[in-house]
Protein backbone atom coordinates (compact mmCIF):
# COMPACT_ATOMS: atom_id res chain seq x y z
CA UNK A 1 0.00 0.00 0.00
CA UNK A 2 1.46 3.51 -1.12
CA UNK A 3 1.89 6.18 1.60
CA UNK A 4 -1.24 8.06 0.12
CA UNK A 5 -3.08 5.06 0.11
CA UNK A 6 -2.38 4.15 3.67
CA UNK A 7 -3.07 8.12 4.87
CA UNK A 8 -6.54 7.37 2.65
CA UNK A 9 -7.46 4.24 4.68
CA UNK A 10 -6.53 5.58 7.66
CA UNK A 11 -8.72 8.11 7.01
CA UNK A 12 -11.77 5.80 6.20
CA UNK A 13 -11.07 4.05 9.38
CA UNK A 14 -11.91 7.17 11.44
CA UNK A 15 -14.89 7.93 9.76
CA UNK A 16 -16.49 4.51 9.68
CA UNK A 17 -17.69 4.05 12.67
CA UNK A 18 -19.45 7.37 12.63
CA UNK A 19 -21.79 5.56 10.43
CA UNK A 20 -23.93 2.38 10.54
CA UNK A 21 -23.10 -0.75 8.31
CA UNK A 22 -26.25 -0.15 5.79
CA UNK A 23 -24.08 3.62 5.20
CA UNK A 24 -21.95 2.58 2.11
CA UNK A 25 -18.48 5.26 3.02
CA UNK A 26 -15.40 5.43 0.06
CA UNK A 27 -13.01 8.00 -0.64
CA UNK A 28 -10.36 8.93 -2.96
CA UNK A 29 -7.28 11.19 -3.44
CA UNK A 30 -7.41 14.07 -4.89
CA UNK A 31 -4.03 14.91 -5.24
CA UNK A 32 -3.77 11.66 -7.47
CA UNK A 33 -4.87 10.76 -10.33
CA UNK A 34 -8.97 10.88 -10.02
CA UNK A 35 -10.80 8.30 -12.58
CA UNK A 36 -12.70 10.86 -14.92
CA UNK A 37 -15.94 11.45 -13.89
CA UNK A 38 -19.01 10.13 -16.14
CA UNK A 39 -20.05 11.90 -19.10
CA UNK A 40 -23.27 13.49 -17.28
CA UNK A 41 -21.22 14.36 -14.22
CA UNK A 42 -18.39 16.11 -16.09
CA UNK A 43 -21.28 18.44 -17.95
CA UNK A 44 -21.68 20.22 -14.62
CA UNK A 45 -18.44 21.46 -14.67
CA UNK A 46 -17.93 24.91 -15.33
CA UNK A 47 -15.43 24.89 -18.67
CA UNK A 48 -13.36 27.40 -17.13
CA UNK A 49 -12.65 25.34 -13.92
CA UNK A 50 -9.03 25.07 -12.89
CA UNK A 51 -7.13 22.18 -12.74
CA UNK A 52 -7.46 21.34 -8.95
CA UNK A 53 -11.16 21.99 -8.98
CA UNK A 54 -11.41 19.05 -11.75
CA UNK A 55 -9.51 16.78 -9.58
CA UNK A 56 -11.57 17.28 -6.48
CA UNK A 57 -14.84 16.64 -8.32
CA UNK A 58 -13.43 13.71 -10.50
CA UNK A 59 -12.24 12.29 -7.08
CA UNK A 60 -15.90 13.00 -5.56
CA UNK A 61 -17.48 11.30 -7.63
CA UNK A 62 -14.92 8.56 -7.74
CA UNK A 63 -15.53 8.25 -4.24
CA UNK A 64 -19.16 7.80 -5.08
CA UNK A 65 -19.27 5.33 -7.55
CA UNK A 66 -17.15 2.74 -5.31
CA UNK A 67 -19.82 3.62 -2.41
CA UNK A 68 -22.77 2.22 -5.21
CA UNK A 69 -20.44 -1.10 -5.79
CA UNK A 70 -20.57 -1.68 -2.10
CA UNK A 71 -24.45 -1.28 -1.96
CA UNK A 72 -24.18 -3.64 -5.08
CA UNK A 73 -25.44 -0.91 -7.62
CA UNK A 74 -23.60 -0.24 -10.89
CA UNK A 75 -21.91 2.99 -10.85
CA UNK A 76 -24.77 5.67 -11.69
CA UNK A 77 -24.39 9.35 -12.85
CA UNK A 78 -24.70 12.17 -9.93
CA UNK A 79 -25.30 15.15 -11.78
CA UNK A 80 -25.26 18.42 -10.19
CA UNK A 81 -28.67 20.28 -10.33
CA UNK A 82 -29.46 23.88 -11.15
CA UNK A 83 -29.45 24.50 -6.97
CA UNK A 84 -25.61 23.06 -7.16
CA UNK A 85 -26.49 19.90 -5.04
CA UNK A 86 -25.81 16.47 -6.00
CA UNK A 87 -28.58 15.30 -7.81
CA UNK A 88 -28.73 11.19 -6.45
CA UNK A 89 -30.08 8.32 -8.29
CA UNK A 90 -33.70 7.31 -7.38
CA UNK A 91 -34.30 5.18 -4.07
CA UNK A 92 -30.45 6.09 -2.62
CA UNK A 93 -29.15 9.46 -0.59
CA UNK A 94 -26.27 10.41 0.28
CA UNK A 95 -23.21 13.39 0.64
CA UNK A 96 -19.89 14.09 -1.39
CA UNK A 97 -17.40 16.45 0.54
CA UNK A 98 -13.53 17.42 -0.48
CA UNK A 99 -11.12 19.25 0.91
CA UNK A 100 -7.55 19.74 -0.79
CA UNK A 101 -6.25 16.07 0.01
CA UNK A 102 -9.04 14.06 0.51
CA UNK A 103 -12.62 13.57 -1.13
CA UNK A 104 -15.22 11.36 0.68
CA UNK A 105 -18.67 9.93 -0.08
CA UNK A 106 -21.35 8.30 1.58
CA UNK A 107 -24.65 6.42 0.30
CA UNK A 108 -27.07 5.00 1.64
CA UNK A 109 -30.80 3.12 0.07
CA UNK A 110 -33.47 5.53 1.16
CA UNK A 111 -35.66 4.13 3.62
CA UNK A 112 -34.84 3.83 7.42
CA UNK A 113 -31.95 6.44 6.07
CA UNK A 114 -33.80 9.53 4.72
CA UNK A 115 -30.52 11.93 5.02
CA UNK A 116 -26.89 11.95 5.18
CA UNK A 117 -24.54 14.83 5.20
CA UNK A 118 -20.79 14.59 5.70
CA UNK A 119 -18.02 17.10 5.41
CA UNK A 120 -14.24 17.16 5.59
CA UNK A 121 -11.88 19.64 6.38
CA UNK A 122 -7.82 20.20 7.30
CA UNK A 123 -7.29 20.31 10.68
CA UNK A 124 -5.95 23.96 11.07
CA UNK A 125 -7.75 26.47 13.36
CA UNK A 126 -10.68 28.51 12.05
CA UNK A 127 -9.12 31.83 11.20
CA UNK A 128 -10.13 34.19 14.57
CA UNK A 129 -11.81 36.73 11.70
CA UNK A 130 -14.29 34.27 10.46
CA UNK A 131 -15.79 33.00 13.66
CA UNK A 132 -18.46 35.83 14.61
CA UNK A 133 -19.40 34.63 10.97
CA UNK A 134 -19.91 30.72 11.75
CA UNK A 135 -20.78 30.57 15.98
CA UNK A 136 -23.48 32.40 17.95
CA UNK A 137 -22.40 34.25 20.53
CA UNK A 138 -23.30 30.94 22.88
CA UNK A 139 -21.10 28.89 20.59
CA UNK A 140 -18.57 31.48 21.18
CA UNK A 141 -18.69 31.63 25.01
CA UNK A 142 -18.97 27.37 24.38
CA UNK A 143 -15.28 27.99 22.57
CA UNK A 144 -13.50 29.93 25.22
CA UNK A 145 -13.46 27.57 27.94
CA UNK A 146 -12.32 24.68 25.48
CA UNK A 147 -8.48 23.60 25.64
CA UNK A 148 -8.23 24.22 21.47
CA UNK A 149 -10.90 26.86 20.41
CA UNK A 150 -9.41 27.29 17.49
CA UNK A 151 -9.75 23.48 16.10
CA UNK A 152 -13.27 23.15 17.98
CA UNK A 153 -14.09 26.70 16.15
CA UNK A 154 -12.81 24.32 12.68
CA UNK A 155 -15.60 21.59 13.72
CA UNK A 156 -18.05 24.14 14.36
CA UNK A 157 -17.53 24.86 11.11
CA UNK A 158 -17.40 21.61 10.06
CA UNK A 159 -20.36 19.96 11.73
CA UNK A 160 -22.86 22.87 10.89
CA UNK A 161 -21.92 22.07 6.64
CA UNK A 162 -22.51 18.48 7.48
CA UNK A 163 -26.00 19.32 9.44
CA UNK A 164 -26.96 21.85 6.63
CA UNK A 165 -26.26 19.04 3.82
CA UNK A 166 -28.13 16.31 5.79
CA UNK A 167 -30.95 18.52 6.13
CA UNK A 168 -31.33 20.45 2.92
CA UNK A 169 -31.94 16.57 1.42
CA UNK A 170 -35.97 17.00 3.15
CA UNK A 171 -36.36 20.53 3.33
CA UNK A 172 -34.40 22.47 0.04
CA UNK A 173 -33.62 25.01 2.31
CA UNK A 174 -30.69 27.41 2.29
CA UNK A 175 -29.30 29.62 5.21
CA UNK A 176 -26.58 31.10 6.36
CA UNK A 177 -24.41 29.50 9.78
CA UNK A 178 -27.03 31.44 11.95
CA UNK A 179 -29.79 28.84 10.80
CA UNK A 180 -28.72 26.26 13.59
CA UNK A 181 -27.02 26.28 16.67
CA UNK A 182 -24.97 23.18 17.95
CA UNK A 183 -24.63 21.37 21.26
CA UNK A 184 -21.51 18.90 21.62
CA UNK A 185 -20.99 15.99 23.74
CA UNK A 186 -17.30 15.76 23.79
CA UNK A 187 -17.17 12.48 25.74
CA UNK A 188 -19.41 10.86 22.61
CA UNK A 189 -17.78 12.88 19.79
CA UNK A 190 -21.40 13.79 19.38
CA UNK A 191 -23.01 17.09 18.60
CA UNK A 192 -26.92 18.07 17.83
CA UNK A 193 -27.29 21.07 15.39
CA UNK A 194 -31.02 22.82 16.58
CA UNK A 195 -32.86 24.57 13.74
CA UNK A 196 -33.23 28.40 15.15
CA UNK A 197 -36.29 28.96 12.68
CA UNK A 198 -38.76 26.55 11.15
CA UNK A 199 -37.53 24.97 8.23
CA UNK A 200 -40.01 22.58 7.20
CA UNK A 201 -40.79 20.10 7.32
CA UNK A 202 -38.46 20.89 10.71
CA UNK A 203 -39.52 23.29 13.01
CA UNK A 204 -37.58 25.73 15.18
CA UNK A 205 -35.81 23.72 18.03
CA UNK A 206 -35.76 20.58 15.92
CA UNK A 207 -32.31 18.67 15.58
CA UNK A 208 -29.93 16.72 13.13
CA UNK A 209 -27.42 14.72 15.22
CA UNK A 210 -24.04 13.94 13.90
CA UNK A 211 -20.68 13.16 15.18
CA UNK A 212 -17.00 13.76 14.02
CA UNK A 213 -13.56 12.64 14.40
CA UNK A 214 -10.19 14.35 14.41
CA UNK A 215 -7.05 12.74 13.08
CA UNK A 216 -4.81 11.76 10.08
CA UNK A 217 -4.66 15.80 9.45
CA UNK A 218 -8.35 16.09 9.19
CA UNK A 219 -11.25 17.08 10.90
CA UNK A 220 -14.27 15.07 9.89
CA UNK A 221 -17.82 15.62 10.77
CA UNK A 222 -21.01 13.23 9.78
CA UNK A 223 -24.64 13.73 10.51
CA UNK A 224 -27.65 11.15 9.64
CA UNK A 225 -31.32 11.54 9.52
CA UNK A 226 -33.32 8.00 9.85
CA UNK A 227 -37.01 7.33 10.10
CA UNK A 228 -38.24 10.59 10.54
CA UNK A 229 -42.57 10.73 10.41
Amino acid sequence: MTETNSKLAERLALVRPLFAADVALAGADPLGTPPPPLADEAAGLSPNAVEKRRKEFAAGRSAVHQAMRQLQMPPAPVQVGSDRAPVWPAGVVGSITHTKSCAMAVLARAGEVQALGIDVEEDTPLKDDLLPAICSEREQAWLRGQDNPGQMAKVFFSAKEAAYKCQYTLSRAFYGFDGMELEFDLAARAYQAFFTADRPPFARGESVGGRFAIGAGLIMTTAEIRGRG
